[in-house]
């Protein structure tokens, strides 16, 4: 209909205004309304409508509803117009088309219907207003002041979203008790690994060796432990117990040689 006022020079006939407007049929009922017509007129060789009047009205029967009026009370009488999470500009369009297809005309029927369908924390806020509250009797004030509470309360909700503070991450991280107890389960306790005297100095085999000498250097007193190489207690009282299964073959020799000492030691000493 807009299309056909603003270009009016497009059309010479009924007939073009008809057929352009079929043009649009092209999906669904509409589709399947706009093949029936053209199926009559191949059959009877006549267009079944003829004037722009009569198709509009065959429009209007086929795709409006027989009682649009009564479709529309039905609605309001029920719960289905209801705000619900729409903002009220949305729920006042779909409001103002039911109470027109009504035909509600009474301010005070259409104020009860509005706060009917609001949302309960602005039909509330607006009937408690200590000042200015709209009367019972003047719709067109509930409706603006349904749209500013409305939208004051959306720039609060956003605003008050920008003051919370990120979730803080836990100081622990969860995690499966096995894992958690994995954490702290210490090993066995082992002996610390034996620490062996420093080695003897060897003659070079340029220089022949000086078997005395060496016996009277190991005949000293010991500085301490034969065994762990401390100072204050004798190998008899090293609390470091003695595996020969975990020393080395260079460590075995070596512990060897320090026994031999400590006994030839012993026999020089008798």
């Amino acid at each position: 209909m807009l299309y056909l006022r603003l270009a009016p020079e497009q059309f010479s006939c009924d007939e073009e205004k008809i057929l352009w407007t079929l043009a649009f049929f092209k999906d669904g009922r509409a589709a399947k309304w706009s093949e029936n017509l053209f199926r009559q007129e191949a059959d009877t060789g006549i267009f079944p409508i003829q004037s722009w009047a009569h198709f509009e009205q065959q429009f209007w029967s086929q795709f409006f509803l027989v009682n649009a009026e009564a479709d529309a009370v039905n609605t309001l009488e029920g719960s289905s117009y209801y705000q619900g999470h729409r903002t009220v500009d949305d729920y006042l369009d779909t409001f103002l088309t039911l109470v027109s297809n009504a035909g509600y005309t009474d301010p005070r029927t259409l104020v009860v219907k509005f706060r009917r369908g609001l949302k309960t924390s602005i039909q509330s806020q607006i009937a408690t207003m200590p000042f200015g509250r709209p009367a019972d009797t003047d719709p067109e004030t509930w409706y603006a002041a349904a749209r500013r509470i409305d939208q004051a309360q959306l720039t609060n909700e956003a605003f008050q979203s920008t003051l919370q503070s990120p979730t803080m991450a836990p100081a622990c991280s969860a995690l499966p008790r096995s894992a958690t107890l994995s954490m702290f389960h210490l090993p066995p306790s082992t002996p610390p690994p034996i620490p062996l005297r420093p080695a003897l100095p060897v003659p070079s085999r340029e220089i022949p060796m000086d078997v005395d000498a060496v016996r009277k250097a190991r005949s000293l007193p010991p500085r301490g432990c034969y065994r762990c190489g401390e100072a204050n207690h004798l190998v008899r009282d090293c609390p470091h117990h003695l595996d020969v299964r975990k020393l080395t073959v260079e460590q075995r020799e070596e512990l060897i040689k320090d026994l031999m000492a400590l006994k030839d030691s012993g026999r020089r000493g008798s």
